[in-house]
Protein backbone atom coordinates (compact mmCIF):
# COMPACT_ATOMS: atom_id res chain seq x y z
CA UNK A 1 0.00 0.00 0.00
CA UNK A 2 1.40 3.67 -0.74
CA UNK A 3 1.28 6.10 1.93
CA UNK A 4 0.54 9.51 0.31
CA UNK A 5 2.12 12.07 -0.13
CA UNK A 6 4.82 10.59 -1.97
CA UNK A 7 7.70 12.02 -4.69
CA UNK A 8 8.56 11.14 -8.11
CA UNK A 9 12.06 10.94 -8.70
CA UNK A 10 12.60 10.88 -12.82
CA UNK A 11 15.63 9.16 -13.86
CA UNK A 12 18.95 11.58 -14.98
CA UNK A 13 17.19 15.03 -13.53
CA UNK A 14 17.70 16.33 -9.56
CA UNK A 15 14.10 17.89 -9.80
CA UNK A 16 11.50 15.82 -7.49
CA UNK A 17 8.39 16.35 -8.12
CA UNK A 18 5.43 16.39 -4.97
CA UNK A 19 2.12 13.80 -5.39
CA UNK A 20 -0.09 14.42 -3.18
CA UNK A 21 -2.15 11.75 -3.73
CA UNK A 22 -2.73 9.25 -6.81
CA UNK A 23 -4.72 11.51 -8.70
CA UNK A 24 -1.67 14.18 -8.96
CA UNK A 25 0.31 11.27 -10.07
CA UNK A 26 -2.38 10.43 -12.76
CA UNK A 27 -2.01 14.46 -13.64
CA UNK A 28 1.50 14.17 -13.79
CA UNK A 29 1.59 10.96 -16.36
CA UNK A 30 -0.60 13.21 -18.45
CA UNK A 31 2.14 15.46 -19.02
CA UNK A 32 5.52 13.81 -18.63
CA UNK A 33 7.35 10.82 -20.54
CA UNK A 34 8.39 8.36 -17.88
CA UNK A 35 11.54 6.03 -18.66
CA UNK A 36 11.42 2.62 -17.04
CA UNK A 37 14.09 4.03 -14.40
CA UNK A 38 11.85 6.64 -12.78
CA UNK A 39 10.20 5.90 -9.75
CA UNK A 40 8.05 6.83 -6.51
CA UNK A 41 9.10 7.16 -2.69
CA UNK A 42 6.44 7.01 -0.27
CA UNK A 43 6.02 8.73 3.07
CA UNK A 44 7.77 5.43 4.27
CA UNK A 45 10.43 5.45 2.22
CA UNK A 46 9.33 2.43 -0.29
CA UNK A 47 10.02 3.07 -3.79
CA UNK A 48 8.02 2.00 -6.04
CA UNK A 49 8.88 1.70 -10.14
CA UNK A 50 5.90 3.14 -12.19
CA UNK A 51 3.57 1.62 -15.03
CA UNK A 52 1.73 3.49 -17.69
CA UNK A 53 -1.11 1.59 -19.23
CA UNK A 54 -3.92 3.43 -21.55
CA UNK A 55 -5.07 6.43 -18.95
CA UNK A 56 -3.62 4.93 -15.35
CA UNK A 57 -0.54 4.70 -14.49
CA UNK A 58 0.67 1.12 -11.64
CA UNK A 59 2.99 1.63 -9.11
CA UNK A 60 5.14 -1.57 -8.55
CA UNK A 61 6.58 -2.48 -5.27
CA UNK A 62 10.70 -2.85 -5.71
CA UNK A 63 11.03 -3.90 -2.32
CA UNK A 64 13.64 -1.30 -1.41
CA UNK A 65 13.30 1.18 1.68
CA UNK A 66 15.11 4.50 1.61
CA UNK A 67 16.66 5.74 4.56
CA UNK A 68 16.03 9.16 5.97
CA UNK A 69 19.52 10.05 4.87
CA UNK A 70 18.80 8.51 0.93
CA UNK A 71 15.99 10.75 0.73
CA UNK A 72 17.87 14.10 2.38
CA UNK A 73 20.23 13.61 -0.09
CA UNK A 74 18.00 13.51 -3.20
CA UNK A 75 16.31 16.75 -1.60
CA UNK A 76 19.56 18.31 -1.00
CA UNK A 77 20.35 17.45 -4.86
CA UNK A 78 16.95 18.62 -5.93
CA UNK A 79 17.30 21.59 -4.07
CA UNK A 80 21.21 22.56 -5.06
CA UNK A 81 19.66 22.41 -8.92
CA UNK A 82 17.98 25.95 -7.57
CA UNK A 83 20.86 27.39 -5.78
CA UNK A 84 18.36 29.00 -3.32
CA UNK A 85 18.97 27.24 -0.20
CA UNK A 86 22.18 26.11 2.30
CA UNK A 87 22.44 22.59 1.30
CA UNK A 88 23.61 21.77 5.17
CA UNK A 89 20.91 23.17 6.83
CA UNK A 90 18.67 20.51 4.99
CA UNK A 91 18.25 18.23 7.40
CA UNK A 92 15.33 15.35 8.36
CA UNK A 93 14.23 13.46 11.33
CA UNK A 94 11.88 11.47 8.72
CA UNK A 95 10.83 10.23 5.03
CA UNK A 96 7.49 11.12 6.03
CA UNK A 97 8.82 15.08 7.07
CA UNK A 98 11.48 15.27 3.89
CA UNK A 99 8.27 14.63 1.71
CA UNK A 100 6.20 17.15 3.20
CA UNK A 101 9.15 19.94 3.02
CA UNK A 102 8.41 19.71 -0.56
CA UNK A 103 5.05 20.36 -0.91
CA UNK A 104 4.42 23.98 -2.57
CA UNK A 105 3.14 26.28 -0.56
CA UNK A 106 -0.57 27.73 -1.29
Amino acid sequence: MVNWPCILKLDGDDELIYLDSEQQLLSECEDLIFSQDDYVIDSQGFSYSISINNASAELINNNTQLTVEEVTALIQAHEFSFAEVCLIKIQFVSVSDAIHALKPSD
